[in-house]
């Protein structure tokens, strides 16, 4: 015996969350299938722009996180081997829908609180997809959990991270590595950190690294560089004891940037530390390749993967929810032929193919220019950073933050 659902989400993150919550407010009920036990909040903070605080008022949920979480109010990027400063306004538009540093738990349950009993199904993990043609020449999506369950689906969205079973269920080519990774933690001052609220970068030896205060007591925090082979020795060990990941940030990454860096490093809370390869899927695979099929799509990092250099991994996976949700929520609503869920799920394909390969393909360049590099090479992508980028490049890859995803407009009582 098989359970009947009509929607499934796979992935119960940031882009499974916000497209439940987005088909919820167009009258439309799903399943999300998340194979943790809880929430998940691996991932100390994120920072979300204008774009995201769009997405997330047209998901009604904009209000709960505004109200916390101060907007920035400027902020720079320092070349710490010149001492120049390349750029002056790093945090950009300062209104309300400006950059804001949010807790990851706290966006996941401002979404979670929205959804209905019983939508999110914990401990739930998938295992394998098949479809089966009916005898109307219909399609239905059967998963099979590791526990067992089977779920017959009129429509699946995979919502399943950078290594997405939906993607590879699709044949969506496989993510690389781009050659870089990430460690990313959260300060915590029970007294106040006293610093004013901006965003804070430093370049220096290959490396990119950053500051954002949350608010008066906690600091989001980064470190960008190249992989190292001791990094991949070390992975294991840094996974089973943070405090191994801080001592090398301490002594190796970090070690040449400014002591008022270090301190705030020092101050982490261990739980919050993480040390990751920076992913992408190629942008030419996303605008080519099959990001759906019949009534099966992907959101987030499962169609996107980006390096996090201009941060919109989480801001265009609420866009994602939005765009897909306005597509196909009408269809599903009114119990139309699943055609025209299919024919919805063309045109969010369509809608976001070139928005989100533009920003994977923005997002690695801008991290790998920013970063510099070493030898000649590399001293030759410095000049072209200090000189050009930063004034006549940067503005135009970050006037991105600006998009406007559009709204959704409830069903009529």
């Amino acid at each position: 015996m098989a359970e009947e659902q009509e929607v499934v989400i796979v992935g119960g993150g940031i882009s499974g969350l916000a497209t439940a919550v987005a088909l919820q407010r167009l009258g439309v009920r799903s399943v999300v299938l998340e194979r943790s036990d809880g929430l998940r909040t691996t991932g100390a903070a994120l920072s979300l722009f204008t774009n995201a605080w769009r997405a997330l008022d047209a998901l009604g949920v904009a209000h709960k996180l505004t109200s916390i979480y101060p907007p920035m109010e400027g902020g720079s990027v320092t070349n710490l081997e010149t001492g120049e400063e390349l750029l002056t306004n790093l945090a950009g538009n300062r209104s309300g829908m400006g950059l804001r540093a949010v807790h990851r738990k706290m966006l996941l349950e401002a979404l979670a609180e929205e959804l209905k009993p019983d939508t999110i199904r914990f401990s739930s993990k998938l295992a394998s997809i098949r479809t089966e043609v009916l005898k109307d020449s219909s399609t239905v999506v059967i998963l099979h959990l590791e526990d067992g369950t089977i779920i017959r689906a009129k429509v699946l969205i995979g919502c399943d991270g950078v290594h997405s079973l939906v993607a590879q269920w699709l044949g969506l080519a496989a993510p690389i590595n781009s050659g870089r990774s990430a460690v990313r933690g959260l300060a915590i001052y029970d007294e106040g950190h006293g610093l004013n609220y901006g965003a804070n970068q430093f370049l220096s030896c290959g490396k990119r690294a950053g500051l954002i205060p949350l608010n008066d007591k906690e600091i989001y925090w980064f470190i960008t560089n190249p992989t190292t082979p001791r990094e991949k020795d070390m992975a294991n060990e840094f996974t089973r004891d943070p405090s191994l990941i801080l001592k090398e940030v301490t002594d190796n990454l970090a070690k040449e940037f400014p002591q008022s860096y270090l301190e705030v490093v020092e101050h982490s809370d261990l739980s919050s530390l993480t040390w990751a390869p920076l992913m992408l899927r190629n942008p030419w695979a996303i605008l080519t390749g099959s990001n759906h099929k019949g009534t099966v799509t992907v959101v987030g990092d499962a169609m996107h993967p980006m390096t996090p250099d201009l941060g919109q991994g989480g801001c265009s996976a609420l866009e994602d929810a939005v765009v897909l949700a306005r597509n196909i929520g009408g269809a599903l609503r009114s119990k139309e032929n699943m055609s025209k869920v299919e024919e919805g799920m063309r045109k969010y394909v369509k809608e976001r193919r070139w928005r989100v390969s533009g920003l994977v393909l923005g997002s690695y360049l801008s991290g790998w220019v920013q970063q510099g590099g070493s030898g000649l090479w590399g001293w030759a992508v410095r000049i072209f950073r200090d000189r050009v980028f930063y004034t006549f490049v940067y503005p135009r890859i970050s006037a991105a933050v600006q998009y406007d995803c559009g709204v959704l407009l409830p069903p009529e009582v």
